[in-house]
Order: structure tokens, then C-alpha cells, then sequence
């Protein structure tokens, strides 16, 4: 919540104060004078408004105050408190007005005064609840909260229920004094409806019911945002102005975590950017997507167990499928260990891809260290550079070798290169001209460790 809505609830809930009072002193002053229970029993219906805009005051102060260590959603259900107890007012008020009314309905005689000030301070009052129940409408839409709503309400009943004494005292006026009771009971009638609408709301806010429509909502917000799979369970809050929106999404299950909180932050601006007042969780749940080749499946199953695996290849043997990669451990392993984690792996690979698959693992040390080196001496990198260029020339497919370093390590040296080939050609290629120009390079100088080859399209930086 802004500072300026919560300066502006605080605003319209006291001028809603101030109208409330001046309302309930001139409707008793006029009843008691002519003796009007449908005058009386407004004055008390302004009375109970004044109370409960005292109470809606005092709740959109708390209500707006952040979560704390003990209200970790919030104070914002304290709105829905205010408005519960202006509910049971209602409710009172309105059982004393018709038990009133109908002792006055037997009575042998009723002495009711119709004077100009009692139907002026009626429509005084009418003119009033309409300018109330609008700026207190407008702001409980603009900030959702729902003591000004129902203040709001209260101040519309008003409305209904002194137009409805207005036609008494017409009654009363024309000789029929039976009428100012009869419009006491109709005063009740609003009174109880409008207390049946706020006790209903409230009663949905404190047992936390989501809002009609609201989770169908959110489920269409989410399915638009691009990269969500599915979505599972949405649950809503509401508290006070805001809702609390827990939204469970699937995504593909090799997404990469920082893929996966970028989706989720997308969810969440998308639900706030419909639902400004939302307050939104979003958790992720794993999904195994129908496009998932067989090498991303198995990268999956290796990230689950928090191993390295690389040169992953699959290959059918008439139905058979064979499966086979390199897996990288801890070069200090002793073999049964690493053997353990291969067989954890294999097992894993069959279930997912069927018991009579084939599964062939390779260890291999993992390089968990940086390793020392130098740059090579001039001559070995001038006999690297002049080997490359004739090695590339054997096929012609690959031109303009550059950027070529040589460097010196313990394991042997690591060659790196860059070289420019026919943009159409595909990678699979290409990776096999660069594997056959590595094997020619390795030939012709010996003590070539690793070969780093990058080829890029002719035409391009």
C-alpha cells in the first residue's frame, strides 16, 4: 500500500466520521422534538454509521501497517474484523427498530408531529449519504479495502432507508400517523439486507474464500506467460487490500535455475500487472517434456545425481537402445567408489529409458584444479602455426587460421585456434573436417595435450 492511498483511506474515513455525526445529532434532535420513531430509529442507524466509521477509521490505520514478527501476512484481516462487528450493530439495531415499531403498531394512539425541519433534516440526509457512499465507493475500489467498502455500503443503505422515513412522514403529514412506524420497519428491512451483503463478504474474508472468479483468473494470467508448462494449484488469500497468491507452475525439468527465475519473476509481474495489489508466490515443479531428446534426458538424470557426464551416445540396435557416456569423478576416487556412482547412474538411465537398454559408462579423472602453464617458446608456436596452415590446406574446406596460441603444461601443450569455413555448412560437418585437422596436427608435432579448434563463418568478425 502507497503512503498516498493510505493517507487518502484515512482522509474519506474521517470526513465519513464527521458526516456521520452531524447526522445522528440532527435526526434525534427532530425525532425526539416530534416524536418520529422512523426519525428515532434513522438517528440510531447514524449513530451505529458514526460507530462503525469510527471503527472503519481505526482499522485502515492498523490495517496498513507491514508485516511484522508476529503477522507475517500482514494486519490487513483487522479491516474485515471492523467490518464483522459493524455487521452485528446492524443486526441489533435493526431487532430494537421492529420491536419498537410494532408496539407502536398496537398501540390505541400514535402522536407523530410532521414539521418542515423533519422532512429537511431527512433530505439533508439523503443528499449527504449520496456524496459519502460515492467518495467512499471510489476509494475502496482505487485502494481494495474493505471497511471502506463497507462503509460505503452503510452510507448507500442510508440512502434507501431515509427515503423510505421521507415517505412516512408523507403519510404522517397527510393524516396517517400508522405510516411513521410502518416506515421504521421498512428502515429495519435495509438495515438487515445491508448487513446481510457486508456479513456474508466478511464472513468469506475471515474463513479466507477466495474472491469468485479470482483463481480461473490467475490460471489464464499464467498459462499466457511464454515457457510455463502447465499450472498446478492456485490458492488465494485476501487480507484487508491485498491478496495473498500462491501459484504452483510446471517447466521443463532441464531448465537451468536461472532460466527458472526468470520464468518465475515473469509469472509474478504478469499476475501483478492484472492484480496490483497482490502479494505472489510462485513455486516451480519439474516436468518432463515430450520434445526431451535422449542426451537431454540423460544430462537430467546425471544433474539429479550432481554428476559430470559429457560425449553422451545413443544408438539402436535393431529395438535395442544402447546408451553410453563419459563420467568425470574425483581422480583421488578409489575405483569401487567410482564404480558405486556409475552403477547408481546406470540403474537410474534404465529406468527411464526402458530395463533392456544398454548402458556403458566411462570414468574418467575430473579436472578440479587449474592447471599451471606458459605461453610456448616462439619456435614451437611458429612450427604450430605453419602444421595448421598445411593441415587445413590437405582438404581446402577450412581458410584464414588466426588467433593461434600455444601453451605449455605439465600434461603437454594446449593449442588453441580460430579458423573460417562456408557458412552453409552444417556443424556436424564441420566437427569432423576439425577432428581430421586436429588428428594431422597432432601428427605432425608431437606433445599436443588438448586442441581447442573455433570455427567461424566466412564474412563474420
Amino acid at each position: 500500500m502507497t503512503h498516498d492511498a493510505s493517507r487518502e483511506k484515512k482522509t474519506v474515513a474521517i470526513s465519513s466520521m464527521a458526516a456521520s455525526l452531524a447526522m445522528t445529532i440532527g435526526k434525534f434532535s427532530v425525532g425526539l422534538m416530534t416524536g418520529s420513531l422512523g426519525l428515532i430509529s434513522e438517528g440510531l442507524h447514524s449513530l451505529l454509521d458514526f460507530g462503525a466509521t469510527i471503527m472503519t477509521y481505526l482499522a485502515v490505520r492498523v490495517s496498513d501497517k507491514p508485516a511484522d514478527a508476529e503477522h507475517h501476512y500482514g494486519h490487513g484481516k483487522i479491516e474485515a474484523v471492523a467490518a464483522l462487528g459493524e455487521t452485528v450493530l446492524l443486526f441489533l439495531t435493526s431487532i430494537w427498530i421492529i420491536y419498537e415499531a410494532i408496539h407502536r403498531l398496537m398501540a390505541p394512539k400514535i402522536e407523530v408531529e410532521a414539521t418542515w425541519w423533519s422532512f429537511g433534516v431527512i433530505i439533508a440526509s439523503i443528499v449527504i449519504d449520496i456524496s459519502r457512499a460515492r467518495a467512499l465507493k471510489r476509494t475502496a475500489e482505487r485502494t481494495k479495502s474493505m471497511a471502506l467498502e463497507a462503509d460505503a455500503l452503510h452510507f448507500s443503505s442510508d440512502v434507501l432507508s431515509s427515503s423510505v422515513v421521507l415517505v412516512g412522514l408523507g403519510f404522517v403529514a397527510f393524516g396517517w400517523p400508522i405510516g411513521d412506524p410502518i416506515a421504521a420497519i421498512g428502515v429495519s428491512i435495509f438495515v438487515c439486507r445491508a448487513g446481510w451483503m457486508l456479513g456474508r463478504r466478511t464472513f468469506d474474508t475471515l474463513i479466507d474464500a477466495a474472491p469468485e472468479g479470482a483463481a480461473d483468473r490467475v490460471r489464464a494470467i499464467v498459462r499466457e506467460v511464454p515457457g510455463v508448462a502447465g499450472v498446478g494449484r492456485v490458492r488465494i488469500r485476501p487480507a484487508g487490500s491485498v491478496f495473498f497468491i500462491d501459484v504452483d507452475v510446471a517447466v521443463g525439468r532441464g531448465w537451468p535455475l536461472s532460466k527458472v527465475l526468470s520464468l518465475k519473476q515473469a509469472v509474478a509481474e504478469a499476475i501483478h500487472a492484472a492484480m496490483s495489489e497482490a502479494e505472489i508466490t510462485v513455486t516451480t515443479h519439474p516436468l518432463k517434456l515430450n520434445e526431451e531428446t535422449i542426451q537431454q534426458r540423460a544430462q537430467i538424470i546425471a544433474a539429479n545425481h550432481g554428476a559430470q557426464v559429457h560425449h553422451i551416445t545413443a544408438h539402436r540396435v535393431g529395438e535395442k537402445l544402447s546408451v553410453s557416456f563419459d563420467l568425470e569423478v574425483d581422480g583421488t576416487l578409489a575405483l569401487s567408489d567410482a564404480h558405486r556412482i556409475a552403477s547408481e547412474l546406470e540403474i537410474d538411465m534404465r529406468s527411464e529409458f526402458g530395463q533392456e537398454t544398454e548402458v556403458e559408462t566411462h570414468i574418467e579423472p575430473l579436472q578440479d584444479a587449474t592447471i599451471a602453464g606458459e605461453d610456448a617458446n616462439s619456435e614451437t608456436l611458429k612450427e604450430i602455426s605453419a602444421a595448421l596452415e598445411k593441415a587445413a590446406a590437405a582438404d581446402g574446406v577450412l581458410s584464414d587460421i588466426h588467433n593461434v596460441r600455444a601453451r605449455q603444461t605439465a600434461q603437454g601443450l594446449i593449442v588453441i585456434f580460430h579458423c573460417r569455413t562456408a557458412p552453409e555448412r552444417t556443424v556436424a560437418e564441420i566437427h569432423g573436417i576439425v577432428d581430421a585437422l586436429e588428428r594431422r596436427l597432432r601428427a605432425a608435432v608431437p606433445g599436443i595435450w588438448r586442441i581447442v579448434a573455433h570455427a567461424e563463418p566466412i564474412g563474420e568478425a
